[in-house]
């Protein structure tokens, strides 16, 4: 009785919002226009980015579309926010780090670029200023890993950066790595301190299920492009285990071909729940949506009065404003209707309802 009361009306909320979410046949509309300018009308004809895309043109740069487009996934965060009451707040903190880990990895991503130009994030800094102690100012303004480093100074961040500035070499992969373990290690302990058991089991399946699957993903890469040894891809590992144990790593870690990776994935809990038959060698990352895209639809049908349904609303948002971007770009390339709908719109049994 508790939960339903405290989730009640934020459940009315929650399904009002994604009765906006673009639907499989919109996607089909979308794909078949010719122009970028073509795809900003149609974008600007729904509730959700109307006013996000108001004064966007046709000569819009990728890089300006995602920060748009990721403003609208911020607005959506504070709506729910201002209508949740303390409990469900608890959760949209602890999700909130999913948007600092992103904003850091984009100031990254800038440094990196040897003809970097300037990083204008001033569209996200009232948003951070009421959630977060980064200053988006500071960050955009640094100019090098150590001004950066100095510009998460009074953050969780800082510690870590620190650290990787007295190693020697340390890449933009070992900062984006270590980032990732950060986060995920983090959410994992911090989970069990205030969400009641049934919140707990939810949120486990659904974060849960996402270790597994980028473990899996990383074991596949790492032996696939990099040819790594096992010892060498143990330490860039996420180190919790939840349906993959660590037998199953081992296994994973220590096939010597594709064919025997996918025969050992084949035989863990998520052989079972996949729609594509894994001797096959399926896309990891096809693979990974279809059993994500399941698990949130599941938790939040099972669930509906808890935080399962925030964490499925801002987990199809997420994939909602990814394919958005994918048909953009495939539009603004010329790329065949058909061949943009094969990447965003895959083989989603049970999917996300639209």
């Amino acid at each position: 009785m508790g939960n339903l009361l405290t989730y009640s009306g934020l459940a009315t909320k929650v399904r009002a919002m994604e009765s906006r979410f673009i639907t499989d046949r919109q996607y089909q509309e979308l794909a078949a226009l010719s122009t970028v300018g073509e795809a900003l009308e149609f974008l600007r004809s729904q509730p959700s980015y109307s006013g996000i895309l108001a004064d966007a043109d046709s000569g819009i740069h990728r890089s300006e579309l995602e920060k748009l487009l990721t403003l609208s996934r911020y607005r959506d965060f504070e709506k729910l926010y201002r209508f949740s009451g303390p409990g469900p707040r608890k959760f949209l903190n602890l999700y909130f780090s999913n948007f600092e880990i992103s904003l850091i990895k984009r100031c990254l991503r800038n440094l990196s670029h040897p003809d970097r130009g300037a990083l204008d994030l001033s569209m996200f800094q009232d948003f951070f200023s009421r959630h977060s102690r980064l200053d988006t100012r500071r960050l955009t303004s640094a100019a090098s890993l150590s001004e950066l480093t100095d510009a998460l100074r009074d953050t969780p961040y800082h510690a870590l950066f620190a650290r990787l500035e007295e190693q020697d070499g340390a890449s933009l992969f070992d900062y984006e790595l270590q980032l990732d373990l950060y986060h995920f290690q983090w959410v994992w302990k911090t989970k069990d301190k205030f969400l009641n058991k049934e919140e707990k089991k939810t949120l486990t399946q659904c974060f849960g299920a996402q270790l597994d699957l980028l473990n899996a993903q990383w074991i596949y890469r790492s032996k696939k492009y990099y040819n790594l040894q096992p010892k060498d891809i143990y330490p860039l590992l996420i180190p919790v285990n939840y349906r993959l144990r660590r037998e199953d790593i081992t296994k994973l870690a220590e096939t010597g071909t594709v064919e025997e990776f996918f025969q050992a994935l084949n035989g863990t809990y998520y052989g079972n729940l996949a729609y594509t038959d894994l001797q096959s060698q399926p896309d990891l990352e096809i693979l990974y949506e279809q059993v994500m895209d399941r698990i949130h639809v599941l938790t939040a049908r099972n669930h509906p009065y808890s935080n399962a349904i925030l964490n499925s609303y801002f987990y199809f948002k997420n994939l909602e404003i990814h394919r958005l971007i994918t048909a953009i770009e495939g539009i603004r390339y010329g790329i065949a209707p058909a061949e943009i709908i094969s990447y965003i719109i895959k083989d989603k049994k049970g999917g996300n309802g639209t």
